[in-house]
């Protein structure tokens, strides 16, 4: 019977933080609170290795105003980790689920947590053990299957767009070539969100280059000679996991450090904006060149959270635990895009399983032919995600006649 099963619920957020994780976590908490077959609500201190570790507190103790103010609060408040559980963590897992009576499991994340949850509930099946497991979505990357885009991808998107403005205004007071290396392993969606920087014909992003396709070191020069001998400037925006045509990523020639899903550790090193500078140096003999490495700023950085990401990020929460309250037995929540020129958003659940572990990337169609830009399919994609951005001034530059 749908929403017939009594017990505890556990909830726990995982992978990198954004600026509305909490928004999902505090929804999911006030609407577990309406349903009486959930007793406590227990939140798990830096997701899984909490459970482990059974470092958990209890949410039910936290006032509506307490909640509210940390759903307004970047990262992630119960702490978060990178852990993918062995099979012997996962027996006792549920030998500390049983000992809590836990019967309500929603692990916020993205496609490597979803992996984690997927892993929980087919071991909950095996034990025959009654266990409820969403997966919450969560990724600034923006790289979920099934979803159209990601709860904390459209206020990461709005700090790139700022922070590349900025870096506009600046360029073009002291010209010379500027790279910034963003956040993006396999999918492209936060470099290319640069390209909303732009507000004038002449403004930066000049050029934008993301993991969906092959990077050449040579096309990479010309592309900044042509950009430079026309503006005398040029930004760069750039994936953090940008690959040569094998697809090896260019940074992993520099960077050994792997986490325990087996990724290696892109972001926090300023090895590839290194490398890059480099070589626009010594080909191209450019003297003023600069690159700065975006990395975990990208992530939790208050003021400027969209207002549709924070909206969103909320209801997801709600979502899932709805969707366990009808008797859905796991899932994953995604966000889909109703058709029509005006923006709106439904939400959906999906088998853990469609999720779990797998990348999303960027279309084809919003790529340009040349590899280094985005086109307006893109920013009519993601302008509504991100909301308004700072209005920038410019002189008309009516020269004085010479006396």
């Amino acid at each position: 019977m749908a929403g017939s099963l009594k017990g505890n619920m556990l909830i726990a957020q995982s992978g990198g933080p954004s600026m509305v994780i909490n928004q999902s976590l505090v929804g999911a908490i006030l609407e577990a609170r309406k349903h009486k077959q959930i007793r406590n609500i227990y939140g798990s201190l830096h997701g899984i290795k909490g459970v482990l570790d059974e470092k958990m507190i209890d949410l039910r103790k936290e006032s509506k105003a307490t909640l509210e103010a940390v759903a307004q609060t970047a990262s992630s408040a119960l702490g978060s980790v990178r852990k993918k559980p062995t099979h012997e963590e996962c027996v006792k897992i549920f030998t500390i689920l049983r000992k809590y009576d836990i019967r309500y499991f929603f692990y916020i994340g993205g496609n490597d947590s979803a992996e984690t949850v997927y892993i929980i509930h087919e071991e909950a099946r095996k034990e025959n053990y009654d266990l409820h497991c969403f997966h919450i979505p969560k990724t600034i990357d923006n790289d979920l299957l099934e979803n159209d885009h990601t709860p904390g991808f459209g206020s990461a998107a709005k700090f790139v767009a700022c922070a590349v403005m900025g870096d506009n205004l600046d360029n073009r007071a002291l010209k010379g070539v500027k790279i910034d290396v963003i956040m993006g392993r396999h999918a492209g969606f936060l470099t290319a969100a640069s390209a909303l920087a732009r507000v004038y014909p002449d403004d930066g992003p000049h050029l934008v280059y993301v993991p969906e396709r092959p990077f050449s070191m040579e096309k990479f020069c010309e592309d900044v000679k042509n950009v430079y001998e026309r503006y005398g400037r040029c930004i760069v925006a750039v994936s953090e996991g940008i690959s040569d045509e094998y697809g090896i990523a260019i940074a992993t020639k520099f960077i050994k450090e792997t986490d325990s899903h087996g990724n290696v550790q892109l972001s926090g090193t300023g090895a590839l904006g290194d490398l890059l500078s480099n070589e626009i140096k010594t080909k191209l003999q450019i003297s003023r060149i600069r690159a700065d490495t975006f990395g975990y700023l990208q992530r939790s950085f208050p003021g400027l959270v969209s207002k549709v990401d924070a909206a969103e990020a909320r209801a997801v929460g709600i979502r899932a635990v709805k969707e366990a309250m009808a008797g859905q037995p796991e899932g994953s929540i995604t966000i889909r895009r109703k058709p029509g020129k005006k923006y709106s958003s439904y939400f959906e659940r999906v088998p853990l399983q469609n999720v779990a572990k797998n990348t999303r990337h960027m279309p084809d169609d919003f790529i340009n032919s040349a590899g280094n830009d985005v086109t307006k399919e893109f920013i009519e994609y993601a302008r509504p995600l991100v909301g308004d951005l700072p209005k920038i001034g410019r002189f008309k530059g009516v020269p004085v006649k010479k006396a």
